[in-house]
Parts: structure tokens; sequence; C-alpha cells
């Protein structure tokens, strides 16, 4: 049987920020490979395709839509979240609990916007990714698997500074990604 999980305190959130801080900057593993094939879903995947038209093959990025469109279709510029995997194990605690985060990609990586800033261009596997502009930020869902002091921590001024809650990203050029291969800034 699962244990309830705590949530952390602002005070046990801001501790992990030099942890965070330490993520390599040009270069870091993919961690996780998460597809959403249905709302409130998670197929934990050991591989993937990064595609130009679909994004993650599989997931529900398309057919979700998006309120930030005028007609209500996918946003382009935000067909990936990436998430850094130091913010995502201190929010979660259990590594069982990082895909209900919601993101595709887990990175070991600094995504802050002085590091990668939109535009941003990155070499995945098989794969070429490029950061975009529109902001990702922490939700109701959240808020309800990781506490509202984790939303704020992510949201804060420091935490949108870092990207804590993630980045968005499109595909530039399809290929296949693994669990392990090393995401780098070209």
């Amino acid at each position: 049987m699962a244990t309830a999980v705590r949530h952390l305190t602002t005070a046990e959130l801001e501790a992990g920020l030099e942890e965070i801080r330490r993520a390599p900057k040009d270069a870091g593993p993919l961690a996780l490979i998460v597809r959403r094939p249905r709302t409130d879903e998670r197929e934990v995947l050991a591989e993937g395709v990064l595609d130009p038209s679909e994004g993650l093959v599989g997931d529900s990025w398309k057919e979700r839509g998006s309120s930030r469109t005028a007609d209500g279709s996918a946003h382009p510029l935000m067909q990936l979240n990436i998430m850094n995997v130091r913010v995502i194990a201190l929010v979660a605690q259990e590594k069982e609990r990082w895909p209900l985060a919601g993101d595709q990609l887990y990175l070991d990586l600094d995504l802050s916007g002085e590091n990668l800033p939109a535009g941003t261009r990155l070499s995945l596997g098989e794969a070429v990714i490029e950061v975009t502009a529109p902001p990702h930020t922490g939700c109701k869902k959240f808020v309800s698997r990781f506490g509202l002091e984790a939303m704020k921590f992510v949201n804060s001024e420091v935490g949108r500074e870092l990207h804590l809650r993630g980045i968005n990203a499109r595909v530039i050029r399809r290929g296949i990604v693994r669990v392990g291969d090393v995401a780098r800034k070209i």
C-alpha cells in the first residue's frame, strides 16, 4: 500500500536551490521520457520518437489543443514540456511520482532563461529541439500533486528566472530519443 506523500514546506524547497543551481550548463542526460496518451494518463518510455508535426509521437499534445491559441488548436510553441530532474526530484520526493508533473522530457540541465533563452537549440539523441518563449507555469494539478508551496516555489521570482517549472520546446528535426541520451546545446 502506498504511503501518503507529505508536501514540502517553502523552507525545505528553498534548501534545494543550491543543488538545482549545480545542474550542467551545456550538456546533460535525459533521465525520463513520459508520454501522455490521454488526460491524466502517463506512459514511461525507454525511448520515444520526436516529430516536428506530432511532438512526442503517441502523446496527446496535438489532440488536447490549447487555450492559448485563437482556435483552440495545439500550440506549436508548446509541443514539448521539459523539466529539470533536480527540481522534480525535490518536489516529487520519489522518482515514481515524477511523471505526475505532466512533462514529457526530464533533463539534468540548467533550464534557466540565462542559460537556455528562447531560440536555443539542443541535440538530443537523433532529434533536434528548440526552446520556445511561452512560459511553463504550475497549475491546479501541480498544486494537488506537489502542494501549494511547491507551486509558489516554482512560480516565484527565482523560480521563474531558473525556469523551475520547466520550459516549452518544439521539435526541429525528427529522431529517436532514449533515456540516457545527452542533450547538448548546438
